[in-house]
């Protein structure tokens, strides 16, 4: 996809924070009010086989806290009618936001769903995955699922105040958050039958949310 501004003005909310120096216990601080002034989230690139181009979408919440992304073609598979490299979809989403001056963020929360068909023996996988730009550590989160499943499912990415890492105050990084599914069949029969995991939203009722916890930036000397 290419760059593309997201106007909407307001939180972008969780993304940030897996990635970067972590604060030691004593100098983690309580989440604060958001910041007054508005966010805005622009989209550098899309890529991958669970987002190709115009079947992602970024949406901010009104109130600085979160932000959303809808997918529409979001979905591995295995089994009877599917293709090879269907087992294992990914997307990676590099984020230019755009933070009130004198504050940095971090991510507090990240919420994913969707549908699952797993038949019984199969197996499926969500992880993602979270790094700034020009930093070498990356934050990885990894939930499974076992068959037999029929339903919705979800799946939260959760830390600790003292664990959050902080967009480093003062420059501009692009945020990068890279999500994979992955289904294996496992002891079922692959041809007779077909597994799915879903992470997309022909209506927009599913999506993924970010949630941000935010934080005064230091004076500088």
């Amino acid at each position: 996809m290419s760059r593309s501004r997201i106007p909407l003005l307001c939180g972008a909310a969780a993304l940030v924070a897996l990635c970067g120096p972590v604060l030691p216990a004593h100098a983690a601080a309580p989440a604060i009010a958001v910041p007054p002034d508005k966010i805005v989230i622009e989209v550098a690139t899309v890529n991958g086989s669970g987002c190709p181009q115009g079947t992602a979408a970024v949406a901010v919440s009104l109130d600085n806290t979160a932000f959303t992304v809808t997918y529409s073609q979001y979905l591995a598979q295995v089994g009877r009618g599917t293709k090879p490299t269907d087992f294992r979809k990914n997307c990676q989403l590099n984020l230019i936001v755009h933070v009130p001056h004198g504050f940095t963020y971090a991510i507090a929360s990240a919420d994913y769903r969707g549908y699952a068909h797993l038949e019984p023996g199969a197996t499926g996988e969500q992880q993602a995955s979270y790094y700034f730009q020009g930093q070498s550590q990356t934050a990885v989160k990894t939930h499974q699922f076992k068959g037999a499943l029929d339903d919705s499912w979800q799946s939260t990415d959760t830390n600790e105040i003292a664990q959050y890492v902080w967009a480093p105050c003062g420059e501009q990084r692009n945020f990068n958050i890279n999500t994979e599914l992955t289904v294996g069949a496992g002891t079922s029969d692959p041809s007779k039958t077909t597994s799915f995991m879903a992470m997309d939203s022909t209506d927009g009722a599913i999506n993924t949310v970010y949630r941000l916890a935010w934080k005064e930036c230091p004076p500088k000397p």
